[in-house]
Protein backbone atom coordinates (compact mmCIF):
# COMPACT_ATOMS: atom_id res chain seq x y z
CA UNK A 1 0.00 0.00 0.00
CA UNK A 2 2.69 2.18 0.91
CA UNK A 3 4.53 1.59 -2.14
CA UNK A 4 1.26 2.29 -4.49
CA UNK A 5 0.79 5.69 -2.14
CA UNK A 6 4.22 7.12 -3.28
CA UNK A 7 4.03 5.81 -7.33
CA UNK A 8 0.63 8.29 -7.17
CA UNK A 9 2.71 10.70 -5.47
CA UNK A 10 5.29 10.59 -7.59
CA UNK A 11 2.96 10.37 -10.45
CA UNK A 12 1.16 13.50 -8.78
CA UNK A 13 4.30 15.03 -8.76
CA UNK A 14 5.47 14.58 -12.30
CA UNK A 15 2.44 15.99 -13.64
CA UNK A 16 2.84 19.12 -11.49
CA UNK A 17 5.86 19.36 -13.39
CA UNK A 18 4.28 18.86 -16.40
CA UNK A 19 1.51 21.62 -16.05
CA UNK A 20 3.89 24.05 -14.86
CA UNK A 21 5.82 23.49 -18.32
CA UNK A 22 2.81 23.60 -20.09
CA UNK A 23 1.54 26.99 -18.57
CA UNK A 24 5.05 28.18 -19.57
CA UNK A 25 4.96 27.39 -22.81
CA UNK A 26 1.19 29.24 -23.05
CA UNK A 27 2.38 32.47 -21.63
CA UNK A 28 5.33 32.22 -23.68
CA UNK A 29 2.89 31.49 -27.04
CA UNK A 30 0.84 34.29 -25.63
CA UNK A 31 3.81 36.65 -25.49
CA UNK A 32 4.81 35.69 -29.25
CA UNK A 33 1.30 35.92 -30.73
CA UNK A 34 0.89 39.31 -29.09
CA UNK A 35 4.46 40.14 -30.50
CA UNK A 36 3.37 38.73 -34.31
CA UNK A 37 0.20 40.81 -33.98
CA UNK A 38 1.78 43.81 -33.50
CA UNK A 39 4.36 43.25 -36.12
CA UNK A 40 1.98 42.27 -38.90
CA UNK A 41 -0.44 45.25 -37.80
CA UNK A 42 3.19 47.26 -38.02
CA UNK A 43 3.60 45.72 -41.67
CA UNK A 44 -0.01 46.66 -42.69
CA UNK A 45 0.87 50.52 -41.61
CA UNK A 46 4.04 50.27 -43.22
CA UNK A 47 2.44 49.10 -46.18
CA UNK A 48 -0.19 51.36 -46.55
CA UNK A 49 2.32 54.28 -46.09
CA UNK A 50 4.04 52.98 -48.90
CA UNK A 51 0.64 53.27 -51.15
CA UNK A 52 0.09 56.64 -49.84
CA UNK A 53 1.04 58.61 -53.23
CA UNK A 54 -1.05 56.08 -55.65
CA UNK A 55 -4.42 56.86 -56.64
CA UNK A 56 -6.51 54.78 -58.40
CA UNK A 57 -8.59 55.92 -61.41
CA UNK A 58 -11.57 54.24 -62.49
CA UNK A 59 -13.54 55.00 -66.01
CA UNK A 60 -10.87 55.79 -68.18
CA UNK A 61 -11.66 53.54 -71.75
CA UNK A 62 -9.30 51.20 -72.59
CA UNK A 63 -6.65 52.39 -74.73
CA UNK A 64 -7.32 55.91 -74.59
CA UNK A 65 -3.75 56.51 -72.95
CA UNK A 66 -1.59 55.52 -76.03
CA UNK A 67 1.24 54.38 -75.42
CA UNK A 68 2.39 56.97 -72.98
CA UNK A 69 0.18 56.75 -69.85
CA UNK A 70 2.23 59.43 -67.69
CA UNK A 71 2.07 61.83 -70.52
CA UNK A 72 -1.60 61.71 -70.98
CA UNK A 73 -2.47 61.79 -67.20
CA UNK A 74 0.10 64.72 -66.72
CA UNK A 75 -1.73 66.70 -69.69
CA UNK A 76 -5.42 65.57 -68.71
CA UNK A 77 -5.75 65.28 -64.97
CA UNK A 78 -5.35 69.03 -64.87
CA UNK A 79 -8.22 69.91 -67.11
CA UNK A 80 -10.40 66.82 -65.30
CA UNK A 81 -10.36 68.38 -61.90
CA UNK A 82 -9.47 71.97 -63.50
CA UNK A 83 -6.87 72.88 -61.24
CA UNK A 84 -3.69 74.14 -62.27
CA UNK A 85 -0.49 72.57 -60.47
CA UNK A 86 2.23 74.40 -59.57
CA UNK A 87 4.88 72.55 -60.06
CA UNK A 88 3.33 70.74 -62.86
CA UNK A 89 1.98 66.71 -62.01
CA UNK A 90 4.89 64.24 -61.99
CA UNK A 91 4.73 60.60 -61.53
CA UNK A 92 7.06 57.88 -60.90
CA UNK A 93 5.15 55.54 -62.78
CA UNK A 94 0.95 54.34 -64.08
CA UNK A 95 -0.52 51.41 -65.70
CA UNK A 96 -3.63 49.40 -65.99
CA UNK A 97 -4.55 47.42 -63.13
CA UNK A 98 -5.09 43.40 -63.85
CA UNK A 99 -4.87 41.72 -66.92
CA UNK A 100 -6.12 43.09 -70.72
CA UNK A 101 -9.80 42.42 -71.40
CA UNK A 102 -10.40 40.07 -73.96
CA UNK A 103 -13.91 41.32 -74.60
CA UNK A 104 -14.19 44.69 -75.69
CA UNK A 105 -17.32 45.37 -73.64
CA UNK A 106 -16.13 44.91 -70.44
CA UNK A 107 -15.52 47.28 -67.84
CA UNK A 108 -12.15 49.17 -68.53
CA UNK A 109 -9.51 48.34 -66.01
CA UNK A 110 -8.52 50.99 -63.42
CA UNK A 111 -5.78 52.69 -64.04
CA UNK A 112 -3.17 53.22 -60.92
CA UNK A 113 -0.34 56.23 -60.98
CA UNK A 114 1.93 57.16 -58.25
CA UNK A 115 2.61 60.67 -57.45
CA UNK A 116 5.62 62.05 -57.06
CA UNK A 117 4.05 64.80 -54.45
CA UNK A 118 1.91 63.94 -51.88
CA UNK A 119 0.14 67.26 -51.49
CA UNK A 120 -0.64 66.59 -55.35
CA UNK A 121 -2.57 63.45 -54.34
CA UNK A 122 -4.31 65.25 -51.33
CA UNK A 123 -5.68 67.82 -54.13
CA UNK A 124 -7.30 65.04 -56.31
CA UNK A 125 -8.48 63.13 -53.42
CA UNK A 126 -10.32 66.03 -51.60
CA UNK A 127 -11.99 67.68 -54.56
CA UNK A 128 -13.15 63.67 -55.81
CA UNK A 129 -14.87 63.88 -52.24
CA UNK A 130 -16.60 67.21 -52.43
CA UNK A 131 -17.53 66.53 -56.04
CA UNK A 132 -18.05 62.95 -56.67
CA UNK A 133 -17.08 61.37 -60.25
CA UNK A 134 -14.60 63.90 -61.69
CA UNK A 135 -16.67 64.51 -65.65
CA UNK A 136 -14.19 66.34 -68.83
CA UNK A 137 -16.59 65.67 -72.14
CA UNK A 138 -18.24 61.88 -71.92
CA UNK A 139 -15.56 60.59 -69.20
CA UNK A 140 -16.92 60.36 -65.88
CA UNK A 141 -13.67 59.16 -63.39
CA UNK A 142 -13.94 58.11 -60.03
CA UNK A 143 -10.63 58.80 -57.99
CA UNK A 144 -9.83 56.07 -54.69
CA UNK A 145 -6.73 56.31 -52.52
CA UNK A 146 -4.49 53.33 -52.93
CA UNK A 147 -4.30 50.82 -49.52
CA UNK A 148 -2.94 47.24 -48.32
CA UNK A 149 -5.40 44.60 -48.93
CA UNK A 150 -6.29 44.14 -45.34
CA UNK A 151 -6.67 47.57 -45.34
CA UNK A 152 -9.21 47.47 -48.14
CA UNK A 153 -10.80 44.53 -46.91
CA UNK A 154 -11.53 46.81 -43.47
CA UNK A 155 -12.82 49.93 -45.27
CA UNK A 156 -15.10 47.84 -48.00
CA UNK A 157 -16.14 46.02 -44.41
CA UNK A 158 -17.31 49.58 -43.01
CA UNK A 159 -18.44 50.79 -46.42
CA UNK A 160 -21.09 48.06 -46.72
CA UNK A 161 -22.26 49.08 -43.32
CA UNK A 162 -23.29 53.10 -44.35
CA UNK A 163 -27.09 52.22 -45.59
CA UNK A 164 -27.38 51.59 -41.58
CA UNK A 165 -26.35 55.43 -41.27
CA UNK A 166 -28.31 57.66 -43.65
CA UNK A 167 -29.70 59.74 -41.04
CA UNK A 168 -26.59 60.08 -38.66
CA UNK A 169 -23.35 62.45 -39.28
CA UNK A 170 -20.68 60.58 -39.97
CA UNK A 171 -16.70 60.22 -41.23
CA UNK A 172 -14.47 57.72 -42.63
CA UNK A 173 -10.50 58.43 -41.62
CA UNK A 174 -7.56 57.18 -43.78
CA UNK A 175 -6.65 54.24 -43.66
CA UNK A 176 -9.73 52.47 -41.78
CA UNK A 177 -11.21 54.82 -39.48
CA UNK A 178 -15.03 55.82 -38.92
CA UNK A 179 -16.81 57.81 -36.64
CA UNK A 180 -20.69 58.34 -35.91
CA UNK A 181 -22.60 61.20 -34.35
CA UNK A 182 -26.07 61.22 -33.07
CA UNK A 183 -27.76 63.59 -30.37
CA UNK A 184 -24.54 64.80 -29.26
CA UNK A 185 -22.58 61.25 -29.26
CA UNK A 186 -19.85 60.58 -31.04
CA UNK A 187 -18.19 56.80 -31.01
CA UNK A 188 -14.94 56.06 -33.38
CA UNK A 189 -14.73 52.52 -34.86
CA UNK A 190 -12.01 50.62 -35.91
CA UNK A 191 -12.76 47.22 -35.95
CA UNK A 192 -16.33 46.53 -38.76
CA UNK A 193 -16.91 44.17 -36.32
CA UNK A 194 -17.78 46.49 -33.42
CA UNK A 195 -19.67 48.51 -35.79
CA UNK A 196 -21.61 45.57 -37.47
CA UNK A 197 -22.51 44.95 -33.70
CA UNK A 198 -23.42 48.21 -32.80
CA UNK A 199 -27.15 49.05 -32.95
CA UNK A 200 -28.31 51.54 -35.84
CA UNK A 201 -27.64 55.21 -34.98
CA UNK A 202 -26.70 55.65 -31.36
CA UNK A 203 -28.74 54.94 -28.24
CA UNK A 204 -30.98 56.87 -26.90
CA UNK A 205 -29.41 59.16 -24.03
CA UNK A 206 -32.48 58.54 -21.58
CA UNK A 207 -31.39 54.58 -21.56
CA UNK A 208 -28.24 52.67 -20.75
CA UNK A 209 -26.33 51.33 -22.95
CA UNK A 210 -26.69 47.58 -22.03
CA UNK A 211 -30.63 47.48 -22.95
CA UNK A 212 -30.00 49.14 -26.40
CA UNK A 213 -31.17 46.34 -28.61
CA UNK A 214 -28.62 45.16 -30.98
CA UNK A 215 -30.47 45.58 -35.05
CA UNK A 216 -29.44 43.42 -37.77
CA UNK A 217 -27.84 45.46 -40.74
CA UNK A 218 -30.53 46.13 -43.30
CA UNK A 219 -30.46 45.52 -47.32
CA UNK A 220 -29.34 48.69 -48.97
CA UNK A 221 -32.55 50.27 -50.34
CA UNK A 222 -33.75 49.35 -53.95
CA UNK A 223 -31.86 51.43 -56.91
CA UNK A 224 -35.79 53.00 -57.59
CA UNK A 225 -36.04 53.85 -54.38
CA UNK A 226 -33.31 55.72 -53.63
CA UNK A 227 -33.85 58.89 -55.04
CA UNK A 228 -35.99 59.35 -52.06
CA UNK A 229 -32.52 59.35 -49.38
CA UNK A 230 -31.53 62.72 -50.43
CA UNK A 231 -28.49 64.25 -52.12
CA UNK A 232 -26.55 63.36 -48.95
CA UNK A 233 -27.68 59.69 -49.48
CA UNK A 234 -27.21 59.17 -53.13
CA UNK A 235 -23.46 60.24 -52.33
CA UNK A 236 -23.42 57.84 -49.45
CA UNK A 237 -24.57 55.10 -51.62
CA UNK A 238 -22.14 56.01 -54.74
CA UNK A 239 -19.21 56.22 -52.19
CA UNK A 240 -19.64 52.98 -50.89
CA UNK A 241 -20.04 51.31 -54.73
CA UNK A 242 -17.35 53.37 -55.70
CA UNK A 243 -15.01 52.37 -53.02
CA UNK A 244 -15.66 48.63 -54.21
CA UNK A 245 -15.57 49.12 -57.53
CA UNK A 246 -11.95 50.75 -57.30
CA UNK A 247 -10.66 48.40 -54.57
CA UNK A 248 -12.21 44.95 -56.04
CA UNK A 249 -12.62 45.43 -60.07
CA UNK A 250 -15.24 42.73 -61.93
CA UNK A 251 -13.72 40.23 -63.61
CA UNK A 252 -10.61 41.28 -62.34
CA UNK A 253 -9.17 37.68 -61.78
CA UNK A 254 -6.57 38.89 -58.86
CA UNK A 255 -6.95 40.50 -55.48
CA UNK A 256 -6.37 44.14 -55.22
CA UNK A 257 -2.44 42.92 -52.77
CA UNK A 258 -1.44 40.62 -55.39
CA UNK A 259 -1.63 43.13 -58.50
CA UNK A 260 -0.23 45.91 -56.99
CA UNK A 261 2.88 44.47 -55.92
CA UNK A 262 5.62 46.63 -58.33
CA UNK A 263 4.23 50.11 -56.57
Amino acid sequence: MRLEIAGFQSQISGLDHRVAAVESQVVSQTDRDQELLHLRSKLIDLEDRSRRNNIRFLGFPEGIEGTDILSYLRDTLPKLADITFDPPLEFQRAHRLGLKRQNGKDRPRPIIACFLRHRQVRQLLQLSRRQGPLRLGPLEIRLSADFSKETADRRRAILSLLPRYLDVKFGLFEPARMWITKNGESRTFYDPEDLKSFPEGLHDPTQPMESTTQLTTPPPPPQKNRTKLGEWANRKLLWTSTEDLLQNPPNQGQRPGEINETF
